[in-house]
C-alpha cells in the first residue's frame, strides 16, 4: 500500500557525506532523509518505510549561508553516567566551543515522496496494512506528527500534508545526479556501513525503487 506525502520548506540541507567541514547539500533528498520524514509523521515498530519515487516540484536552486555551530557533543555515555548520579557535566558553553561554518543549502524546495511500507515481525496480531495506511493518511491530513519533520537538517523545518491525488507538476529537468547516499546499514551496530546509489532524475522524477545499491 502506497502513500504520497507532500513536503516543502524555505531551506533544505541533505549533506553530502564526503564534505567534512563545510556542509554542501545534494541536489535532491536522499532516500534516508525521505524515510526520516515519513517516520517523523508516523513511526511504528511494526512497519518499515520503503521509498519508491521522489517528485521534484520546484527548480533546484542553491544559496550560501553561514551558521554558528559547536565543535563538541554530549555523549550518550555521559548522559547515562549523569542519570546514575555520576556528576557528569552535561552543559556546553557555546562561547567556548562556537564555530562558524558555511553551508551550501537548497532554497524554496517542494517535493512529493511516494512510498510503501512492509510489515515487520514486531507488528502486533491486531496490526494490518489497511490500519497502518489509514492512520498515516489521517495524520497527514491533520498535520499531526510523531516528531517535527525536517528537510535534512533540524534547522530546516518541513511543512507537510497528504498528496490527495492527480498529476504531480514536476519540473521538466533531466540529469544524472551522481553518487548519492542511499541509507546506512545497521546490521552490525559496531560497524555501521553507508550504502550508495546513482540515480537519474527524469523530468523531475527520481525512481528509487528500481535503483542498484552498493556499499
Amino acid at each position: 500500500m502506497s502513500v504520497k506525502m507532500e513536503v516543502w520548506g524555505d531551506y533544505a540541507l541533505f549533506t553530502r557525506m564526503e564534505m567534512k567541514v563545510e556542509r554542501i547539500s545534494y541536489d535532491v533528498p536522499t532516500p534516508s532523509a525521505a524515510r526520516g520524514m515519513l517516520d517523523a509523521v508516523y513511526y511504528h515498530p511494526g512497519l518499515v518505510w520503503k521509498i519508491d519515487r521522489i517528485y521534484v516540484m520546484n527548480p533546484i536552486r542553491f544559496t550560501n549561508l553561514r551558521r554558528n555551530e559547536v565543535d563538541v557533543k554530549i555523549l550518550a555515555s555521559d548522559l547515562k553516567t549523569a542519570a546514575l548520579g555520576g556528576g557528569k557535566q552535561l552543559g556546553i558553553t557555546t562561547s567556548e566551543h562556537i564555530q562558524q561554518r558555511a553551508s551550501m543549502m537548497l532554497k524554496d524546495v517542494h517535493y512529493v515522496i511516494e512510498a510503501h511500507f512492509d510489515m515487520t515481525e514486531r507488528a502486533a496480531p491486531s496490526d494490518n496494512p489497511g490500519k497502518f495506511q489509514d492512520i498515516m493518511k489521517r495524520r497527514l491530513r491533520r498535520g499531526q506528527a510523531f516528531t517535527q519533520p525536517y528537510l535534512g537538517s533540524r534547522e530546516c523545518t518541513a511543512h507537510f500534508r497528504l498528496w490527495e491525488g492527480g498529476e504531480i507538476p514536476t519540473i521538466q529537468d533531466t540529469r544524472d545526479l551522481g553518487w548519492m547516499l542511499y541509507d546506512l546499514d545497521y546490521t552490525n551496530p559496531g560497524c555501521i556501513t553507508p550504502m550508495f546509489f546513482r540515480p537519474s532524475m527524469v523530468n523531475g522524477v527520481i525512481n528509487v525503487a528500481n535503483c542498484e545499491v552498493v556499499q
